[in-house]
């Protein structure tokens, strides 16, 4: 397979629901013959998450050993469930595996030159500034199509000319301007250069090889499927594609994502303005008692945690429906920060 640093190096990649019925919890799961992490400690973390009423699922893995996994209430963990803006992840690592397929010239290039007939008649010449590179990183500089403005543009006849016809309210490039459209422009570009669906995209170049499931879910009104929104995968499925990017791209021994394309993920692009963490390509990044933390972060508390050095892969999924600005992502971080890495630290003899 080839190289993606390479292709960077030679400038090819310029890199600029409602409730449900309660369920009762499965048990702890632990697969190998000593603890991997400090089962006290593991205890409490379970307990702590068990009190959580939003929390639907949690699965911790170290080192590819499913440690604890639960199902809280709601769906088991084998059903599919909406990862909102999680999406956005999973669809970053189509686009990284489009790179090296060379679907895309590179990350320099203009969304522009793909969409041209989606233009509007008298489009910002900033417009054929923005590339991929932009859009990953959600720079693209086009005003907003989350928040406050996704149900104006969810509403309109044609959803990547909307985004399209945005006002530039910074220049491509500059500060993060969180828009799921950024997002949803990348799923119109693949679709237009590989004449394939989105969807089909991501069953043949993941769900394959990652041996999960990755079922239907919603289009534009041109078929376009939304890009970086509202994906259905199952708790299971996250992990594993958590797991894929904990093994920098490799998965059961065979490389799925293009070697570099994690470490260019990871890379911190921008800074969000809601936590203050950065962003690399589809990823946010902070970190947890000293050690890094990249995570996918979906509307209500749909969460993939990787913490390398610690060999920690961990899927929280929550209430879809509910609103995450009240403190409960802050509650899911610490989950994570005060308790799970805690109890990898440091790590058991043997």
């Amino acid at each position: 397979m080839r190289r993606l640093l390479p292709l960077i190096a030679s400038g090819l990649l310029l890199v600029a629901a409602p409730s449900v019925a309660q369920a009762t919890p499965t048990s702890i799961v632990a697969t190998a013959p000593e603890p991997r992490l400090a089962p006290a400690r593991l205890e409490a973390v379970l307990q702590r998450a068990a009190a959580l009423p939003r929390l639907r699922a949690l699965i911790i893995a170290r080192d590819g050993v499913t440690v604890a996994e639960r199902a809280f209430r709601g769906p088991g963990l084998d059903r599919p469930v909406n990862i909102k803006s999680a999406s956005k992840s999973v669809l970053s690592a189509l686009v990284g595996i489009a790179l090296e397929r060379r679907v895309f010239t590179g990350l320099d290039q203009p969304v522009a030159s793909i969409l041209a007939d989606e233009l509007p008649a008298d489009p910002d010449p900033l417009l054929v500034q923005v590339t991929i590179d932009h859009l990953l990183s959600m720079r693209a500089g086009l005003d907003r199509t989350s928040g406050p403005n996704y149900g104006r543009w969810t509403s309109s006849p044609d959803w990547v000319r909307y985004i399209l016809a945005r006002p530039f309210i910074d220049r491509p490039g500059g500060r993060m301007l969180y828009s799921t459209g950024d997002s949803h422009l990348l799923s119109a570009a693949l679709t237009r250069l590989t004449g394939r669906s989105t969807l089909a995209l991501m069953r043949d170049w993941l769900g394959r090889p990652l041996g999960i499931t990755i079922p239907d879910w919603p289009r534009d009104p041109q078929g376009i499927h939304v890009g970086g929104n509202d994906m259905v995968l199952s708790p299971r499925a996250l992990l594993r594609f958590g797991e894929l990017y904990r093994q920098g791209g490799v998965i059961d021994g065979k490389r799925v994502l293009p070697e570099g394309w994690v470490e260019a993920s990871w890379t911190p692009r921008t800074r969000s303005p809601f936590t203050g963490h950065a962003y690399g390509y589809g990823w946010f990044i902070t970190e947890a008692q000293g050690h890094p933390v990249y995570y996918a972060w979906g509307f209500g508390g749909q969460m993939v945690y990787v913490v390398p050095d610690l060999g920690l892969t961990v899927v929280m999924t929550s209430d879809p429906t509910a609103r995450s600005r009240d403190g409960y992502l802050e509650q899911l971080h610490g989950l994570l920060a005060d308790g799970i890495v805690p109890a990898a630290e440091p790590r058991p003899a043997g």
